[in-house]
């Protein structure tokens, strides 16, 4: 990573400009190198994790379990279950002939199974699928009394303190009993609650006839119950044609409301390291990245310890730490995730006569993949440090940098207004509207919104007067409004910044022109210096002719300007005192300064004439060195006159306010 303190110019002895520059520079140009190895061997590391089989494995095993409808009802399949007849008949339809493939398309029996069934000929099915319950008590909620001789049972919402954990039903299998959760299991977020591990748990058989007899006994046996608030149904596939795991997870939740909300989960992770020589060359990349972070940690550990509260001032800075930060987190998943599979991936591939948790090793992996792409999503933020060196990408960040405050103001007003109206929206149409059900769902659906992404009809029909009148307001205030301020804010700011780029503070560290001056040194790239100083000496010279014009213009308005003022002060002196006016002309220009003026005068009819002609204003001519002397002896006896004229009008002012009124 580069040093941000590199530029930091306090504390210690300076050496001759120039060379401190060069150093600078050459120091960046190196952390500019070492980085990008860094980023690349990042992206070797994130890249290699992903497969696009992946894509494709989710999609067709979620294409085969969810979009199955059961034979006969054309509109009935796992995502429009809403009764519990209709889920039995998932489990025994659609269900049963995605897990069963014991034959060919024709009958024929063309692998050796070994008691195992292959989904769409090449997807092993992992040990046997698992079917979870979860369920609350009775009595976990209170009976309005008005309503108790109606109705005298209440189930609430599942928490794990409402959790049954009693034996039910024929409490003769584990069906019927409840396990407890493992210490090791993550919970699972559904659509309308959280849920541990845990359960009334029944495996699946090898053979299709025995499991749809057992679904048949569940049901007659109301296995299915007023207290019941999910099913989970686990399962996982191996393809070992592209070395890749499927676990799958359908769910069905029970809210207390009644009906029923499926979700799914569909997660395809690399399990099994080491199977090729690119499993190799990632390990090597692992190792390296591991040794650029301890480098980065003691790099920024030293200049913490040189600059100590000054190196928390720069954002840079801090970015470098938020990097670090990440990728000690992906380490540390990663290992946590190796480990996991060493200790556990062997256990599971040999039991295959009861259902393998793979979800456990998904979940991290997952955890790790996450972690991996934000560590990666910084560490490319990063490289706007460098190339912000550049001067359109310098005038970007000296414009965010010098509007924060203004758009700090301005988000204040944005949210106050954008709250108020996200709240409004939940309030009035969250009942009837699903964009609006949650105060996160109304706000998510109001940046919708102004992106032109909304359903009108759905507000007006959920309020005929509010909703049109929500909606026309929050469009014309925020939309109309606000956001054309924060443009407005940030196209002022660049104005000023652009127009100001030349007299500021621009960077030191110019990145082209280091890599193009990298290329000469490395004889990759023919120097253009004849090229450069031709272009130069062009605009040199129009610059010169273009001064001297502007220097002649200038000098004839200001001194036309000084013997207006000067006329009209001694004007002011001669009717106040005749004696001060006689002593101002006993004081009045010697010889030397005639003959100055007189000078001054020559050269400026002889450039006038030279440089201000007409004839000659569209074709600029060379400037010789001689002409060049000459004009440069102009602007500074015409600087010298300036400045002995201004301490001449200072003495003068000086002298009329001492007059009396």
């Amino acid at each position: 990573m580069p040093v941000a303190s590199r530029w930091h110019e306090g504390g210690i002895p300076k050496p001759k400009r120039h060379v401190r520059e060069e150093i600078e520079n050459t120091i960046t140009l190196q952390e500019l190198l070492f980085y990008f190895i860094f980023l690349i061997d990042l992206c070797i590391l994130t890249f290699g994790m992903v497969n696009p089989h992946m894509y494709y494995l989710n999609k067709v095993m979620s294409s085969l379990f969810l979009d199955t409808s059961v034979p006969g009802e054309e509109r009935t399949n796992f995502k429009s279950i809403r009764r519990i007849t209709d889920f039995w008949k998932f489990m025994e339809g659609p269900l049963l002939d995605g897990l069963y493939w014991d034959s060919w398309y024709n009958n024929n029996n063309l692998y050796d199974l070994n008691n195992s069934s292959r989904i769409y000929y090449e997807n092993i099915l992992l040990g046997v699928p698992r079917v979870r319950q979860l369920k609350v008590r009775n009595n976990t909620c209170k009976v309005y009394s008005s309503f108790q001789s109606l109705m005298n049972e209440c189930y609430a919402k599942y928490t794990p303190e409402n959790e049954d954990i009693s034996d039910f039903g024929l409490k003769d299998d584990t069906e019927w009993k409840y396990s407890p959760p493992s210490v090791k299991s993550p919970w699972h977020s559904g659509l309308v609650g959280v849920y541990r591990n845990g359960g009334y748990i029944f495996t699946l058989s090898k053979s299709k006839s025995e499991t749809k007899n057992k679904f048949i006994k569940l049901q007659l046996n109301s296995w299915i119950t007023r207290g019941t608030r999910v099913i989970f149904i686990d399962f996982s596939l191996y393809n070992a044609n592209v070395n890749l795991f499927c676990i799958i997870r359908l769910v069905a939740e029970f809210p207390a409301i009644g009906g029923i909300f499926t979700s799914w989960q569909f997660y395809s992770v690399k399990l099994l390291t080491f199977v090729s020589y690119y499993d190799y060359f990632i390990a090597f990349c692992e190792i390296t990245f591991l040794i650029f972070l301890i480098v980065y940690t003691i790099q920024e550990g030293k200049k913490i310890k040189e600059f100590k509260s000054v190196y928390f001032k720069s954002l840079w800075n801090w970015l470098e730490l938020l990097i670090v930060v990440w990728c000690f987190m992906a380490v540390f998943f990663n290992s946590y995730r190796i480990t996991q599979n060493f200790l556990l991936l062997k256990q599971l591939l040999k039991s295959t006569e009861k259902y393998s948790d793979f979800y456990f090793l998904a979940y991290w992996n997952i955890y790790y993949n996450n972690i991996i792409a934000i560590t990666f999503f910084f560490a490319w933020i990063k490289i706007i440090k460098f190339i912000g060196f550049n001067k359109t990408m310098f005038q970007l960040s000296s414009t965010l940098s010098r509007c924060i405050k203004d758009i700090a103001g301005f988000a204040i007003m944005f949210f106050i207004i954008f709250f108020a109206y996200a709240q409004l929206g939940f309030l009035v149409f969250g009942s009837q509207v699903e964009d609006f059900s949650t105060f996160q769902n109304s706000i998510f659906t109001q940046f919708r919104i102004i992106l032109g992404d909304f359903n009108f009809a759905s507000i007006q029909q959920a309020n005929r007067i509010l909703g049109p009148i929500y909606f026309i307001t929050f469009i014309f205030f925020v939309f109309f409004v606000l956001l054309n301020v924060f443009l407005a804010i940030i196209n002022y700011t660049y104005s000023e910044v652009k127009d100001g780029y030349l007299i500021s503070n621009v960077p030191k560290f110019e990145l082209g022109k280091m890599i193009q001056k990298a290329l000469e040194t490395l004889k990759l790239k023919k120097p253009q210096e004849d090229e450069d100083n031709k272009s130069v000496i062009r605009k040199n010279k129009n610059a010169i002719q273009i001064l001297s014009v502007n220097l002649t213009v200038f000098y004839a308005g200001f001194s036309l300007f000084t013997d207006i003022c000067l006329y009209f002060l001694f004007c002011i002196l001669l009717m106040k005192s005749r004696d001060l006016a006689e002593q101002a002309r006993r004081k009045g220009f010697d010889e030397n300064e005639i003959e100055s003026a007189e000078q001054m005068k020559k050269w400026k009819e002889r450039l006038e004439k030279k440089y201000y002609s007409t004839e000659i204003q569209d074709d600029y001519q060379p400037v010789t060195q001689q002409e060049f002397q000459h004009l440069f002896l102009y602007a500074v006896e015409l600087e010298k006159e300036l400045h002995y004229i201004s301490s001449k009008l200072n003495r003068v002012m000086r002298k009329v306010s001492a007059l009396p009124y």
